[in-house]
């Protein structure tokens, strides 16, 4: 006689209901998300990279802004004060450190400069709105990585909190503001009448143990948070934010960096909500400063034109070990996405990128080329970039309107490229993958891949 029981029939009704949702999921384009049935539960003890950053004891000398004759009326220039405040905090380098609070209120500012062994800290309600006269945000030179500005030949405008040759730094507080009122930059955007690259709202160069942490950025001119130079910087719970059509609005730009932490942050932004890179072309090549050692993780927000975590296109010096992970995009034209071209050169490699959910994402998996931008027209057509393990896994995307597009670039060297457990409900049955100038490996993954992912051989990495 068997000892196995009769399953209940609540057991079953729930089972055959499961079978049905799941089964119109691959029929309709969404009547349930299912990627709630995928969420993890949150973990008592997550895992953080904030190690990165060494902490550092309570600062000796600690002064408020109201102290050097700021005015928080929200119409008052106060870059004086700032430039006043920080010069004045430098004296304390290396004697127990300083910390500038800044009170509730509005305070008006043009750029100003940080320090070493300093702490600024943005107390509930305290707001640094970014002026509006282009003066107070000076011209500085070009990155060497990138030969010029960004966006316009010569000089860029500096950030408007601006760090270089700085260590054991924090920038923090209790969820204040600093508002970059950025559509007077926007506008010269559009208009096409700008003059110079436009600046960031905060722009670490050449800095070591920094922390950015428990605040709001919102209206960048440009890229929100950009460490370019750097080494053990921690981003951690920041909620940046700017209008979805802002034009090249990126969140957190970690750039020819070494040990950075980006985790549990919520972007809205109207370009990358994270975007690796690494210098331009030639310049890039030239300077060899990678960016490597780089964990995103607990990201979420959206995008309408980009993605949730790029890593190029400017990418010359190379980019490796990077961990993305536990990533929420929502709403967006692509989920991960890796740019490159000709003229870039360097590499890309040792990548992992899991866990990822996405909620009606046009493209979730993209790798694209065709960026067709160069600083000047010294750039080498033959320096094309290489590519070699890169691991994407536990991708769950609902309302998905494309399958994935994979386009490497001619002539490059693309290794061991690896897709598992990979889950795109919403795309038709009939559409297929694009694919050019890649090969790798693929399990568990519908809809199914195109034939160069089919390898039957197998990858150590994957």
């Amino acid at each position: 006689m068997e000892s196995c029981t009769t399953p209940s029939y609540s057991i079953l009704l729930l089972f055959f209901t499961f079978l049905t949702i799941l089964s119109l999921q691959f029929s309709t384009r969404s009547l349930f998300p299912l990627s709630i049935l995928f969420q993890q539960q949150p973990s008592l003890h997550p895992t953080t990279c904030s190690s990165f950053f060494t902490h550092l004891p309570p600062r000796k000398h600690i002064m408020s802004i109201v102290d050097f004759g700021a005015v928080a009326d929200g119409k008052t220039s106060n870059t004086d004060s700032f430039r006043r405040a920080i010069r004045y905090m430098q004296r304390f380098q290396n004697k127990g450190g300083s910390q500038l609070n800044i009170p509730a209120g509005i305070w008006l500012t043009g750029s100003f400069n940080l320090t070493s062994d300093f702490t600024l800290f943005l107390h509930h309600g305290a707001v640094l709105l970014g002026s509006q006269d282009p003066k107070e945000w000076p011209i500085i030179e070009p990155l060497p990585s990138y030969g010029r500005g960004r966006e316009r030949l010569g000089g860029r405008h500096i950030s408007l909190i601006h760090a270089n040759g700085v260590r054991n730094v924090v920038i923090t507080g209790e969820n204040g503001t600093v508002d970059g009122q950025g559509k007077m930059w926007w506008d010269l955007w559009w208009n096409r009448t700008l003059q110079h690259t436009r600046g960031h709202l905060l722009e670490l160069m050449n800095s070591q143990n920094v922390l950015v942490s428990n605040l709001t950025f919102k209206n960048s001119p440009f890229w929100t948070i950009h460490p370019v130079y750097c080494s053990n910087v921690v981003i951690k719970g920041m909620t940046i934010l700017a209008p979805l059509n802002a034009p090249n609005t990126d969140g957190i730009d970690p750039d020819s960096s070494t040990n950075v932490c980006i985790e549990d942050n919520y972007i809205e932004s109207g370009d990358d909500l994270v975007a690796i890179k690494s210098g331009w072309d030639q310049y890039g090549i030239a300077m060899a400063r990678p960016s490597t050692n780089i964990i995103v993780r607990r990201v979420s927000g959206t995008t309408p034109t980009c993605s949730g975590v790029g890593i190029g296109s400017e990418m010359s010096g190379g980019i490796s070990n990077i961990i993305i992970e536990n990533l929420h995009v929502w709403n967006s034209a692509a989920g991960v996405r890796i740019k490159s071209d000709k003229g870039r050169g360097g590499y890309i490699t040792n990548v992992t990128i899991s866990n990822i959910r996405m909620e009606r994402v046009k493209i979730p998996i993209r790798f694209s080329r065709g960026s067709n931008d160069h600083p000047d027209d010294g750039w080498d057509p033959k320096a094309v970039p290489r590519f070699k393990d890169i691991l994407i896994s536990n991708v769950v995307s609902v309302n998905s309107t494309k399958s994935p597009v994979l386009e490497g670039v001619e002539g490059s060297s693309f290794v061991g490229l690896c897709f598992k457990n990979i889950t795109l409900l919403g795309v038709a049955l009939s559409a297929t993958w694009h694919c050019e100038y890649v090969t790798g490996f693929a399990n568990g993954v519908f809809p199914v891949p195109c034939p160069e992912m089919q390898n039957n051989g197998t990858s150590s990495w994957c």
